[in-house]
């Protein structure tokens, strides 16, 4: 581990050599090779998330909040502001909440990430403030084929621009002053879930002005087409990517506008759409970011930094392909939501394996409020306790974590809900998953009764590695072909204390003879493998 965090620390410098113009620790995401982190304090940050219910985000809840994050051992919490908030009447702005949704990150030693309810959450506006959404003629609402009014505001209506973006700046104009040394806030979400049901774009005669012009240079660029109106250019997709376009630009500019006054990472989240059967626009939040459109997005919205997905399909045939397709050269993978009933606690182990630079189940306080059936029934200690025992392992090493997958050494897997197995290429060496394997013998995996398995394996070295493990046997093999005979030379059990390794025991015969069992609670292992 100290030679790979030596080799990194290097790294980071270039980096911050590279980039001359901002603090050295000011948050921020670089990108090598395809790969993405997120640095926090100049050095890697995991975050290890966990997003409050939409209104728990007063003063009067936070008493709610933190206990169940304290919890939970999560190190960062994602927490709604919403324009009414902050404006609810015209160029007279609050900030109250948010300074004391600071102050008390702080005492309780959790990083936070905004989430700017305003123009859209969830399609509609109603976060944003009553001047702005009673008022329709001066912010309109988007219109269907059928000239029918929708309860979602037009991207294309320059007012409502204006006034989201001039409170945006506002917003992190104070989030600098309160916070622009301390870095409490690490990222910003630009607005929730942007889009429309019930439609495929906007169809006011406005809209359809715009979308008889050409397609803008940008999008002709990003995508190799020739000139033409929208119709011309994309054929049958034309509407949907027109849709995308407007909202993503519109998403830009507020963006562009609040990183101009304080340059923290910024990200969009998407409601997703079935990857294997979507459905017509419409059917799904027409206009967001889902996995069709984010070329469109890219190109309209380059002030962004991550296209985010919130995850709420529980089967692994689902999870694992939204975390395919938001795994991209172009965007780093952050799961900025998922549900929170137990079965999607192992996607923590699919996420970070996948080089997420972070992972946040919804609805961690206890509020009461439960968001039943996208997650838990209830919300109440034994919920939490699946996620909490995976955050109190992976916590106190999050950055090595997130420093090995930097580096392409890191890989993981969650427990597959038909094979109940899975093999990791690790390069030299690959590793099998039998999940519900019985700890002696050669029976084939079972699976678990709660899916509850994962791993993660990060290398520290040629033939060493770290393995964070739960409900599963992890055998190692010479990998590509090669047949050396071989041992497990050493294998520790210990924990991380603030980056130091601290050894508890060794493992062997029993422990050793028939793979690495890990059973129940996640355990923490270093692994030197050898040939003979």
């Amino acid at each position: 581990m100290r030679r790979m965090m030596r080799y990194l620390a290097g790294a980071w410098l270039c980096l911050a050599l590279a980039s001359p113009a901002l603090a050295e620790d000011m948050p921020r995401l670089v990108a090598e090779h395809g790969r993405h982190a997120l640095l926090v304090d100049g050095k890697p940050f995991l975050i290890l998330g966990a997003q409050v219910n939409n209104s728990s985000n007063w003063p009067a809840m936070l008493d709610e909040v933190w206990p169940a994050i304290g919890q939970l051992h999560a190190n960062t919490v994602q927490v709604p502001i919403a324009w009414e908030q902050i404006e609810p009447k015209e160029g007279q702005f609050d900030f109250s909440f948010l300074d004391t949704l600071v102050e008390q990150a702080r005492e309780h030693r959790v990083r936070l990430v905004l989430l700017w309810f305003a123009t859209w959450k969830n399609n509609g506006p109603s976060y944003a403030p009553s001047w702005v959404k009673l008022d329709d003629r001066r912010f309109p609402r988007l219109m269907n084929r059928e000239g029918r009014r929708l309860n979602s505001l037009s991207p294309l209506a320059s007012a409502t621009l204006e006034a989201d973006r001039k409170a945006f700046v506002q917003l992190m104009t104070h989030l600098r002053k309160i916070d622009g040394e301390r870095h409490t806030v690490i990222m910003v979400q630009v607005e929730n879930e942007s889009g429309t049901y019930g439609t495929d774009r906007d169809h006011s005669p406005m809209a359809d002005k715009v979308f008889a012009g050409s397609v803008p240079e940008a999008l002709l660029r990003a995508t190799g087409k020739p000139a033409g109106n929208w119709s011309q250019v994309f054929g049958n997709d034309a509407a949907e990517f027109f849709h995308a376009w407007h909202v993503a630009h519109f998403i830009e500019q507020v963006t562009a506008a609040g990183k101009a006054v304080y340059p923290l990472p910024m990200y969009a989240n998407a409601a997703l759409r079935d990857p294997f059967n979507p459905g017509p626009p419409g059917a799904y939040e027409s206009g967001g970011p889902t996995d069709n459109v984010l070329h469109v997005w890219k190109a309209a919205a380059p002030s962004l930094d991550v296209l985010a997905p919130d995850i709420y399909k529980p089967d692994y045939k689902h999870y694992s392909t939204y975390l395919e397709r938001y795994a991209r050269k172009d965007n780093p993978l952050f799961v900025a939501e998922t549900g929170n009933d137990k079965v999607y606690a192992r996607y923590v182990y699919a996420a970070v394996g996948a080089g997420a630079i972070g992972w946040s189940p919804f609805g961690m306080d206890f509020t009461g409020y439960s968001n039943y059936p996208l997650g838990a029934r209830k919300v109440d200690d034994d919920t939490l306790a699946m996620f909490a025992a995976n955050y109190r392992v992976l916590a106190p090493m999050a950055g090595e974590l997130a420093a090995a997958a930097y580096a392409g050494k890191l890989w993981g897997a969650a427990e597959p809900d038909d094979t109940h197995e899975a093999t990791l290429d690790l390069g030299e060496w690959q590793a099998h998953l039998g999940f519900g394997q019985l700890q002696f013998g050669t029976e084939p995996p079972k699976g678990n009764p709660d899916h509850a398995g994962g791993a993660l394996i990060a290398q520290l070295a040629p033939n060493e590695y770290l393995v964070v493990a739960r409900d599963v046997r992890v055998s190692f093999s010479p990998a590509h072909g090669r047949k050396p005979d071989f041992l497990l030379d050493r294998v520790e059990e210990g924990h991380y204390d603030h980056g130091r390794w601290v050894f508890r025991r060794l493992w062997n015969g029993d422990q050793t003879d028939w793979g690495l069992n890990f059973i129940g609670e996640p355990r923490v292992l270093r692994v030197r493998l050898a040939t003979y």
